[in-house]
């Protein structure tokens, strides 16, 4: 129990000791049969969080994801092209000639990761366009995960990819039947490609791609389906963490259906509270729109989450394998 151990020893107060305090919640909520949802915001995938949140899945931990189309694409892209991508070490110092400079190379930067046009996203292109084909030809419709769940599950095409496959949540998540939910998902590269075929003609009918609407009912569907306490783990704000998190009271108020609002509640952002922003919003302002229950844990630390979500994964994958 390394990572576990580091923490109980070294961080103790301000951002760290709400860190340790809310490992240890979770625990407690996990180890009570309570499910816990990821919502995962901004570039994580990009910033590698497979590395630490495949294990979790695989662990059992994680019993719903809610993520943006961003975060789902980027996971798969990776695994496709992760020997051709490339680090900025001093992004910093990056003019906006130097981004010019990338783009013309068909680099395309996050921070200091770019991920290549040619090798991740038009190789990826070609493979969703077939099975986009083939659900259109069958009839079939499906949500935005289960198409790049069927790229995953192609052997044949695994085999010209250069990513390594122990780095994929998604792939993770498919063996695991771990649920996931896609809001917004036309403002990704991906949803981007889609609307793009649509356009042109290749693919005649948009509605082979679920819709929003339909993943907020099968969230219901799935939050309502179980009495077990559910707890939300979110990772910095925006559509991702408020869609999933707008169940609770989608039913309680607009179906009056009794249902338990979400009984554990942790954010990692580094944004701070502003007037109206929902990613620096502290928990307690949820209560007021039926979201948390008034006696659920609520924690925020406010620091960067491609640092922080790593511990917490690795923690309870620690606990979790010393039970």
């Amino acid at each position: 129990m390394v990572i576990d151990q580091f923490i109980e020893e070294h961080f103790h107060h301000f951002n760290a000791g709400v860190l340790k305090r809310m490992i240890t919640s979770l625990w407690d909520h996990l180890r009570c049969e309570g499910r816990l949802v990821i919502s995962l915001a901004g570039a994580m995938s990009t910033a590698r969080i497979g590395r630490s949140l495949r294990p979790a899945i695989k662990a059992g931990l994680i019993h719903g994801i809610s993520t943006t189309g961003a975060n789902l694409e980027e996971d798969t892209f990776r695994r496709i092209a992760g020997d051709s991508y490339r680090t900025v070490a001093d992004w910093h110092e990056f003019s906006a000639s130097n981004d010019a400079a990338l783009c013309e190379e068909g680099m395309n930067r996050v921070t200091d990761v770019c991920i290549p046009e040619a090798e991740a996203v038009r190789k990826l292109e070609g493979r969703l366009i077939d099975v986009w084909s083939s659900a259109e030809r069958e009839g079939r419709r499906y949500f935005p995960h289960e198409y790049l769940q069927q790229v995953l599950q192609n052997g044949g095409i695994k085999e010209e990819w250069s990513g390594e496959p122990s780095e994929s949540w998604l792939d993770a998540a498919l063996s695991k039947q771990v649920p996931i939910w896609t809001p917004g998902w036309e403002d990704s590269t991906t949803g981007n490609i889609f609307a793009a075929q649509c356009i042109e003609g290749s693919v005649s009918n948009s509605g082979i791609v679920k819709s929003g609407v339909e993943a907020m009912m099968d969230l219901a569907a799935w939050y309502a389906a179980s009495d077990r306490p559910t707890g939300l783990l979110q990772i910095g704000g925006g559509i991702a963490g408020d869609f999933v998190i707008c169940v609770a009271p989608m039913l309680e108020q607009d179906l009056g259906r009794e249902v338990r609002k979400w009984a554990w509640y942790g954010q990692i952002t580094d944004s701070t509270a502003s007037y109206g922003g929902y990613s620096g919003a502290w928990p307690q302002e949820k209560i007021s729109w039926g979201k948390l229950e008034l006696e659920a844990p609520r924690f925020s630390v406010q620091s960067d989450a491609s640092i922080v979500l790593p511990l917490i994964l690795a923690a309870l994958v620690e606990r979790a394998g010393a039970r």
